[in-house]
């Protein structure tokens, strides 16, 4: 089967993104879903793939915030090869779409990781294009971010991220630590802005949002805490229908009480990962910008024992969400597709399964969302589960 051929994949459940189909086939012409049909109603002459009895096949998880995977830091490795590494790391667990992060670092890495995704996206359809969390963030909130490198946009700073035409250009910022109209600069140049590692008020928040940021990289992580008199970015995010909100589930970044209140908010939570090289990989440490990152009980950490990224994967949050949280797996999948697709303003051709949607889809058992397999842009990944 290739992306050139028409074929079906069928299953005893298809979640489209909305609604359960049952005993369903997706239809795959080229790289796109051609139709949703009953597996009976498939003509015979029809090449059909079956994905093993009892799994779920949905959409594809799309995580906009993932350090790296398979061994590879993509601050370390900036370079082409190592994205294709990291997206073949994370498709093992569904992932079939990614933002590759690159955290607070030198221009001389940003103009590198820049030019890297660009040089990489016409062959990797899973990579849509390149998150930068940082620079410009509040040295009040640095996390595992090195202090000297966070900074204020100068003017080439603006000239590099204008440059970038390739994919989306997410930028994660302290609205509070910018000069005026730098939020609705970016906007205006066609960026996805979002609040993180910031100190901003409940009015700042509000007013970044107005300029038309709309995201808020991990919620409750690294930003002004929730108070009584002071309601911060929290409550600007949870109260609004038009922001979208990363969270990541695995127990330890958030408590799982606080996780339940952001699903309760009108806005929209998204799943994200965090993930460092770890996932997918074998290695149990790993070298951040200096610091040294050790594995211990299933949490990334600084020798002082902070936490740095995660170790987690989509397949993994869908499954706390569902045990941890009490979420129906329906919602959970939601947020680990549909939801991210729309924010990345790209809901009309990522995360469902429809006629004219990009066919990337992931195969696996609605118990534990153990992946069985994944297709993106109709390519299917030949792997054995853990391997």
């Amino acid at each position: 089967m290739n992306a050139c051929s028409r074929y079906a994949v069928a299953a005893d459940v298809v979640f489209d993104g909305e609604k359960k189909h049952d005993d369903c086939a997706v239809v795959i012409e080229g790289q796109q879903i051609a139709a949703l049909t009953r597996r009976s109603e498939l003509p015979s002459s029809m090449e059909v793939y079956n994905v093993p009895q009892g799994a779920w096949l949905a959409p594809g998880f799309i995580d906009i915030q993932v350090n790296g995977g398979g061994d590879v830091l993509f601050n370390a490795d900036p370079t082409p090869a190592a994205l294709a590494k990291i997206a073949r790391a994370h498709r093992k667990f569904g992932v079939t779409s990614l933002l590759p992060t690159l955290i607070t670092d030198s221009d001389e890495a940003m103009a590198a990781a820049l030019g890297a995704v660009s040089a990489v996206m016409a062959r990797e359809p899973g990579i849509l294009g390149v998150h930068l969390e940082g620079p410009f963030l509040s040295p009040e909130k640095p996390g595992v971010h090195r202090r000297e490198f966070i900074r204020r946009p100068q003017a080439h700073h603006r000239h590099m991220l204008r440059s970038f035409r390739r994919g989306v250009l997410l930028v994660t910022l302290a609205p509070e630590e910018m000069p005026d109209g730098f939020t609705a600069e970016l906007v205006a140049g066609g960026a996805k802005v979002a609040l993180g590692h910031s100190m901003a008020t409940y009015e700042q928040t509000r007013a970044a949002m107005a300029e038309g940021l709309t995201g808020f990289t991990h919620l409750f992580n690294a930003m002004r805490p929730l108070s009584a008199r002071e309601p911060g970015p929290v409550a600007a995010a949870l109260e609004s229908p038009h922001a979208y909100y990363g969270m990541i589930v695995d127990g330890e970044h958030v408590a799982p009480a606080m996780l339940g209140l952001a699903m309760r908010g009108v806005g929209r939570p998204m799943l994200v990962s965090d993930a460092m090289p770890p996932v997918g990989g074998t290695k149990a440490e790993f070298d951040l910008l200096g610091a040294r990152i050790v594995v211990r009980d299933g949490s990334c950490r600084t020798q002082e024992g902070a936490l740095a990224g995660s170790s987690i994967e989509m397949a993994s949050a869908i499954r706390n969400c569902v045990r941890l949280l009490g979420l129906p797996l329906e919602r959970a999948l939601r947020c680990a597709s549909c939801h991210p697709a729309e924010f990345l303003g790209l809901g009309r051709s990522l995360g469902r399964l429809a006629p004219g949607y990009r066919a990337d889809m992931a195969a696996f058992d609605p118990m534990d969302i153990s992946v069985s397999n994944a297709w993106v842009a109709g390519e299917r990944s030949d792997y054995r589960p853990g391997a």
